[in-house]
């Protein structure tokens, strides 16, 4: 088993590991930056160390520093989080040949799944559907070729992107080479590398996504499904399990497919298989390697913790899990609660004046807030995530409807009125689950003074 983790990353997630680890016996390093001294984790950290400045590109993106703070603690272990460095196959690379052992996937399944040409090719060998779309990099000399095999609307995409950036739609052919090319510069300005391929631009379609867990060395098992549709931006704003009103036939295929992927690729820890849902059918996107923000959810239908999990798994110990063994029980849901403006979602870092957390059945509050912390300018606006539990959808919302009632946050704005407000009394959602469009082209509108309006 694992003597002692370092945990690189910051906020909700590391105080997340922290206590998994603490929960399964295992000492824990925290670190932090100039900026993150009064972090909740670093209390119950067995040690911590300062790895640099408040800006993450010399704190929490700085390797060496890492590196170094591993070693001078003794930690064996190295967990990433999610963010950062969590899919940087170098950074898992390095840990490794620095004698510490990465929680997470083999480097060649990060970049493997971390280039969506790549990944797109590894799942169609696996048998995994994936969007009509190039089978290559596309350049201005072949985007003619593919888009007739595609079809108009098609979308162009940076392989190594992630976040929505460098996505161009393309409807006519005569705006084609000049999306193309829009595209490869966004790519090589965010990511460092100008590759970009096309694929069949679906015109409704849900975020739909399916947690897997496997050991390395063949055995995998699904935890089901997330709905994930409701988004803004390309960034996620809740999150449900299981997805509603799949069809089953559909959803068990789905499920087999992806565990049968990770046996093939001999995947190790926790994954996630993103997908778009149309017209009853599935169309791969891409992999996250790493843990989900969203992955309570999962955690509250199933009973099982994806962190202890990873923590076993990186360990030696193995999955001894069955498939057989992982049954979804009622209706979970999850609000992202960021520190950002709900009326034209700027950012509002500054000091928490009250703070009260909800509670009652089936209600989980993941944060590292608390009464009088000062939250930084540096970093992500995520603060919270709240997530509800019932024994159907319906209880879930009335559930999470409390406890954003219950919720006290003063001294910064929130997007609490979003989800409570104006998500959480919507009928069309409440009544089933909506397109990856819904939130921006129809809730948001309804925003006073929304910059999309």
């Amino acid at each position: 088993m694992l003597q002692k983790v370092l945990i690189a990353n910051r906020g909700e997630i590391a105080l997340r590991i922290t206590r998994a680890c603490r929960t399964l016996g295992i000492k824990t390093v925290g670190i932090y930056s100039d900026a993150d001294k009064d972090l909740m984790h670093l209390r119950f950290c067995d040690e911590a160390v300062c790895i640099g400045p408040g800006a993450s590109s010399e704190s929490y993106l700085n390797i060496p520093a890492i590196i170094t703070a591993a070693e001078i603690t003794g930690a064996d272990a190295i967990h990433p989080g999610y963010g950062f460095l969590s899919e940087n196959a170098e950074f898992a690379e390095i840990v490794e040949n620095s004698g510490f052992i990465f929680i997470g996937p083999r480097p060649e399944h990060i970049r493997l799944m971390g280039n969506k040409v790549s990944a797109i090719m590894a799942m169609r060998k696996a048998g995994v559907p994936t969007v009509p779309g190039s089978a290559h990099a596309v350049t201005t000399n072949n985007a003619l070729a593919e888009a007739k095999e595609i079809g108009f609307p098609l979308i162009v995409k940076a392989a190594s992107g992630g976040g929505g950036r460098g996505m161009r739609i393309v409807e006519r052919v005569d705006t084609l080479l000049e999306s193309v090319q829009a595209a490869q510069r966004d790519a090589e300005m965010w990511f460092g590398d100008d590759t970009v391929y096309m694929e069949r631009f679906l015109q409704k379609p849900r975020h739909v996504e399916v947690q897997v867990l496997a050991d390395g060395n063949g055995h995998a098992i699904h935890l089901f499904d997330r709905d994930c549709s409701l988004q803004r931006r390309h960034q996620k704003v809740l999150e449900e399990a299981p997805a509603p009103g799949l069809p089953e036939q559909a959803r068990a295929e789905i499920l087999e497919a992806c565990v049968n992927a990770c046996k093939m690729m001999q995947y190790r820890g926790a994954g996630t298989f993103e997908f778009l849902f149309e017209d009853d059918e599935f169309f791969f996107i891409e992999m996250n390697t790493r843990v989900q923000v969203e992955h309570p959810v999962t955690e509250m239908v199933t009973g099982i913790d994806i962190i202890e999990q990873q923590l076993l798994i990186a360990g030696g110990l193995g999955l001894n899990i069955q498939q057989e063994d992982v049954i979804c029980k009622g209706h979970s849901m999850e609000c992202r609660i960021n520190a950002e403006d709900p009326t034209n979602f700027m950012p509002s870092p500054g000091k928490i004046e009250h703070f009260y957390a909800p509670g009652g059945a089936g209600i989980r509050l993941d944060s590292h807030i608390y009464q009088g912390y000062s939250i930084p300018p540096y970093y992500d606006s995520m603060i919270a995530k709240l997530i509800a539990h019932g024994k159907d959808r319906d209880t879930c919302i009335a559930r999470m409807k409390q406890a954003l009632e219950e919720i006290i946050l003063t001294g910064i704005k929130t997007n609490i009125p979003l989800h409570k407000d104006l998500i959480l009394e919507d009928k069309n959602f409440c009544e089933k689950a909506m397109d990856i469009h819904y939130l921006e082209k129809h809730l948001l509108k309804q925003i006073e003074g929304n910059e999309d309006k």
